[in-house]
């Protein structure tokens, strides 16, 4: 069974940064798209990159490059969210998804079919 399990969400102030981890467990991760994703409730998901993780190839939305940068760790199955020069309006639950190459995207969440639990990012100004 495939599980996506993410950690290092958590609060800081205005202009720090924190890492996201999601640790992909029951399937071959190297064929896949990973990405992260945001979510305020009552709004949909909204992409903040991706990796295809055969070559490397990232996707970032326009809002968060230079700031947010996604990698992969091959020998721990492992993508991670480095993002620095945190703001406010960066606060929500951040999630780690998983989908085929075809659907991998920052604005459409819907080809996603694998999905962590999420993680908390909360920053005070």
């Amino acid at each position: 069974q495939v599980q996506l399990v993410e950690s290092g969400g958590g609060s800081v102030q205005a202009g720090g940064s924190l890492r996201l981890s999601c640790a992909v467990i029951g399937y071959p991760y190297s064929t896949y798209c990973m990405a992260w994703f945001r979510q305020t409730p009552g709004k949909e998901r909204e992409g903040v990159a991706a990796i295809l993780i055969f070559n490397g190839t990232t996707l970032y939305p326009d809002s968060v490059k230079g700031r947010f940068t996604i990698s992969q760790d091959d020998a721990k199955n492992t993508v991670y969210l480095q993002m620095n020069s945190l703001k406010p309006d960066v606060t929500d639950k951040y999630y780690c998804a998983a989908a085929i190459p075809r659907f991998c995207s920052v604005t459409r969440h819907k080809g996603f079919g694998y999905w962590g639990q999420g993680t908390q990012v909360s920053v005070s100004s």
